[in-house]
C-alpha cells in the first residue's frame, strides 16, 4: 500500500496495490502489520458499514472524551466526498480540513485521526460505506458540528438544496460554538 500524507498531519490517503486480470481485481484491503509500520500503530475493534443514495451527507461527527475514534474509510460501492476536520484546539491546522473523493474506481481510503470530525456527502445513486474505528461506538459521547459551517467553507459537491440531512446533522453548532473541542496538546492514544 502507498502512504500520502496530506497538509494536515496524521491524515493520510491510504492506495491499494490492486492487481487487475481478465478475471476482474483483487487487492488487500488492510494489513496490521503494514498500517502500524506506515501510518500509526492502531488496533481497530470495530467495523461499521452504511448504505445511502445521492445526496445523502452524513456528518460531521466524532465521538468524545475516552470515547475517541480513530477510523480508516472506504467506499466498496458508488462514490464519496470524504471530509476529516481538524477540531484540536491549538492545533496549527485547527480547522482545516481533507477532502479527498473515495470511489469503488480508485480503491483509495483515508485514515482520520483522534480529534478530527468527520462527514462524507454521497456523490453517485448508491454507495455502500465501510469504516473501521479502534473504539467502541458510546451514544453519550457523540459529537458534531454543523456541516454547513460558513467559517470551513467545505464544497461538498452536491447542490444544496439536494442535500439529505438526518433530523439530528440538520441541528449541529459550528466549530467556533461547538460545545466539546479535543485539545492539541492531549495525547489521545492514553
Amino acid at each position: 500500500m502507498e502512504v500520502i500524507k496530506t497538509e494536515i498531519e496524521g491524515v493520510c490517503i491510504i492506495e491499494p496495490r490492486v492487481i487487475h486480470d481478465e478475471r476482474g481485481y483483487f487487492f488487500e484491503s488492510f494489513s496490521q502489520r503494514e498500517f502500524d509500520e506506515k501510518v500509526r500503530p492502531v488496533q481497530f475493534v470495530q467495523d461499521n458499514e452504511s448504505k445511502s443514495s445521492y445526496g445523502v451527507l452524513r456528518g460531521l461527527h466524532f465521538q468524545k472524551g475516552k470515547h475517541s475514534q480513530s477510523k480508516l474509510v472506504r467506499v466498496v460501492k458508488g462514490a464519496v466526498l470524504d471530509v476529516a476536520v481538524d477540531i484540536r484546539k491549538g492545533s496549527p491546522t485547527f480547522g482545516k480540513y481533507v477532502a479527498v473523493e473515495l470511489s469503488d474506481r480508485n480503491h483509495k481510503q483515508l485514515f482520520i485521526p483522534r480529534g478530527f470530525a468527520h462527514g462524507f456527502s454521497v456523490l453517485t445513486d448508491e454507495v455502500v460505506f465501510q469504516y473501521k474505528c479502534d473504539n467502541f461506538y458510546c451514544h453519550e459521547s457523540e459529537g458534531a458540528i454543523a456541516w454547513n459551517d460558513p467559517k470551513l467553507n467545505i464544497d461538498w459537491c452536491i447542490p444544496s438544496d439536494r442535500i439529505i440531512l438526518s433530523e439530528k446533522d440538520k441541528h449541529h453548532k459550528p466549530l467556533a460554538e461547538a460545545d466539546y473541542l479535543f485539545d492539541y496538546n492531549e495525547d489521545l492514544y492514553k
